[in-house]
C-alpha cells in the first residue's frame, strides 16, 4: 500500500512539473509604460523599449514567477530633450543604475484566470514590493511561431520617491502609474 501510495505521488509530481513552462518575454510586443505627474498641469507619458526575462507559470497548480530586466536607457517620452533629461543623474541615472528588475514567485488565479502578480522592483538600487493587477491574461497556440504564447495586461501604482526618484518634487507628484504590455513565448 505504501509502495503504491509513493509511486502515485511520484507520477503526480511528474505530471505537474511538465505542465509547468518556461516563457521568455517577447521585446518586440512587451513595452512597460508609465504616467507621471507635470506640475499638475497634464500627465507625461513615456515607455521603455527595451525589455527582457522570463516567466515560469504551472496553470494547473496555479504557481509562477517572472524575473524581468529593463533597460531604462531605452525610455522614450516621444521627446528627445527629455530623453536625455530623463537618463540623467537626478532622474534614471542610467550609467549608475542600467538596469531595472521586476522579480516575482507570487502569482494569484481566480479560477484560471491570472489576476495579480505579487514582487519587487528594483529601481535606483532600492527594492520595494509593487503588486501588479492583471486585467488581461489569454494563451494562445501562436499561428505563426506554432509555439504557445501567452500575453497579459498588468497595471500598478506606486511612489517613485519611494526609490529615491525625487526630481521635480514637491511640484510633481510622486505617483506614478505603470502599464505593462507584455507576450511572452513558450520555450521550446
Amino acid at each position: 500500500m505504501k509502495l503504491q501510495m509513493i509511486i502515485a505521488t511520484l507520477l503526480a509530481a511528474s505530471a505537474t512539473s511538465a505542465i509547468a513552462a518556461t516563457y521568455h518575454i517577447d521585446p518586440t510586443h512587451t513595452y512597460p509604460s508609465f504616467e507621471a505627474d507635470h506640475m499638475g498641469l497634464s500627465v507625461w507619458r513615456g515607455k521603455f523599449d527595451k525589455t527582457s526575462g522570463t516567466v515560469t507559470m504551472d496553470r494547473a497548480a496555479k504557481t509562477g514567477g517572472v524575473d524581468i530586466t529593463i533597460d531604462p536607457a531605452s525610455i522614450d517620452f516621444g521627446f528627445d530633450k527629455m530623453n536625455s533629461h530623463a537618463k540623467g543623474a537626478d532622474m534614471f541615472n542610467v550609467e549608475k543604475f542600467p538596469t531595472i528588475t521586476y522579480k516575482s514567485n507570487a502569482f494569484k488565479f481566480e479560477g484560471e484566470q491570472l489576476v495579480a502578480v505579487d514582487g519587487e522592483l528594483t529601481l535606483l538600487g532600492v527594492t520595494k514590493p509593487v503588486a501588479l493587477k492583471v486585467d488581461k491574461f489569454k494563451c494562445i497556440m501562436h499561428p505563426r511561431l506554432k509555439r504557445e504564447v501567452c500575453g497579459a495586461n498588468a497595471t500598478a501604482e506606486f511612489k517613485r520617491s519611494d526609490f529615491g526618484l525625487n526630481y521635480g518634487l514637491p511640484n510633481f507628484s510622486p505617483e506614478v502609474k505603470l502599464a505593462i504590455q507584455i507576450e511572452a513565448i513558450k520555450a521550446e
